[in-house]
Protein backbone atom coordinates (compact mmCIF):
# COMPACT_ATOMS: atom_id res chain seq x y z
CA UNK A 1 0.00 0.00 0.00
CA UNK A 2 1.53 3.70 -0.70
CA UNK A 3 1.29 6.88 1.50
CA UNK A 4 -0.65 9.31 -0.58
CA UNK A 5 0.68 11.60 1.98
CA UNK A 6 4.33 11.45 0.07
CA UNK A 7 3.46 11.97 -3.49
CA UNK A 8 4.58 15.67 -3.48
CA UNK A 9 0.94 16.71 -4.77
CA UNK A 10 -0.03 20.00 -4.08
CA UNK A 11 -3.98 19.76 -5.51
CA UNK A 12 -6.30 16.73 -5.01
CA UNK A 13 -7.75 15.13 -8.33
CA UNK A 14 -11.25 16.05 -9.30
CA UNK A 15 -13.70 12.81 -8.91
CA UNK A 16 -15.88 13.42 -12.29
CA UNK A 17 -14.14 15.40 -15.24
CA UNK A 18 -10.82 17.20 -16.45
CA UNK A 19 -8.97 19.06 -13.34
CA UNK A 20 -7.32 19.60 -10.71
CA UNK A 21 -9.62 19.80 -7.09
CA UNK A 22 -8.71 21.98 -3.78
CA UNK A 23 -5.52 22.39 -2.79
CA UNK A 24 -4.22 19.66 -0.51
CA UNK A 25 -0.46 21.30 0.75
CA UNK A 26 0.01 24.51 2.06
CA UNK A 27 2.35 25.27 -1.42
CA UNK A 28 -1.27 24.63 -3.18
CA UNK A 29 -2.93 27.33 -1.13
CA UNK A 30 -0.08 29.60 -1.28
CA UNK A 31 -0.11 29.59 -5.44
CA UNK A 32 -3.93 29.79 -5.58
CA UNK A 33 -3.53 32.75 -2.95
CA UNK A 34 -1.20 34.22 -5.34
CA UNK A 35 -3.11 33.77 -8.35
CA UNK A 36 -6.19 35.39 -7.07
CA UNK A 37 -4.46 38.21 -5.64
CA UNK A 38 -2.75 38.62 -9.37
CA UNK A 39 -6.20 38.82 -10.53
CA UNK A 40 -7.77 41.08 -8.06
CA UNK A 41 -4.61 43.24 -8.95
CA UNK A 42 -5.49 43.39 -12.68
CA UNK A 43 -9.14 43.48 -11.91
CA UNK A 44 -8.57 46.26 -10.50
CA UNK A 45 -5.99 48.38 -12.62
CA UNK A 46 -9.29 47.57 -15.41
CA UNK A 47 -11.11 49.68 -13.06
CA UNK A 48 -9.21 52.35 -11.98
CA UNK A 49 -7.79 52.85 -15.77
CA UNK A 50 -10.15 51.29 -18.07
CA UNK A 51 -8.44 51.65 -21.47
CA UNK A 52 -4.93 52.02 -20.63
CA UNK A 53 -5.18 49.11 -17.58
CA UNK A 54 -7.06 46.62 -19.89
CA UNK A 55 -3.73 47.11 -22.54
CA UNK A 56 -1.50 45.72 -19.22
CA UNK A 57 -4.67 43.73 -17.19
CA UNK A 58 -5.34 41.00 -19.89
CA UNK A 59 -2.14 39.58 -20.55
CA UNK A 60 -1.49 39.61 -17.16
CA UNK A 61 -4.79 37.70 -16.40
CA UNK A 62 -3.94 35.22 -19.34
CA UNK A 63 -0.18 34.72 -18.12
CA UNK A 64 -1.42 33.78 -14.83
CA UNK A 65 -3.98 31.34 -15.76
CA UNK A 66 -1.73 29.68 -17.94
CA UNK A 67 0.94 29.64 -14.98
CA UNK A 68 -2.15 28.42 -12.54
CA UNK A 69 -3.16 25.47 -15.08
CA UNK A 70 0.59 24.55 -15.81
CA UNK A 71 1.31 23.95 -12.10
CA UNK A 72 -1.89 22.49 -11.06
CA UNK A 73 -1.25 19.92 -13.94
CA UNK A 74 2.37 19.43 -12.55
CA UNK A 75 1.20 18.86 -9.32
CA UNK A 76 -2.40 17.43 -9.17
CA UNK A 77 -2.72 13.86 -7.32
CA UNK A 78 -2.90 11.17 -10.30
CA UNK A 79 -2.39 13.83 -12.80
CA UNK A 80 -5.04 15.75 -14.99
CA UNK A 81 -6.86 13.25 -17.07
CA UNK A 82 -10.78 12.82 -17.41
CA UNK A 83 -12.19 10.91 -14.59
CA UNK A 84 -15.58 9.34 -14.73
CA UNK A 85 -15.77 9.04 -10.68
CA UNK A 86 -14.97 5.31 -10.36
CA UNK A 87 -13.28 3.86 -7.63
CA UNK A 88 -10.13 3.48 -9.36
CA UNK A 89 -9.61 7.56 -10.34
Amino acid sequence: MTDKQDDGAWFSAKTHGYGAGLPIAWQGWAVLGAYLAVMLFAGLLIEWYWEEGAIFAIPIMLVATLGLFLIARAKTRGGMRWRWGGKDD
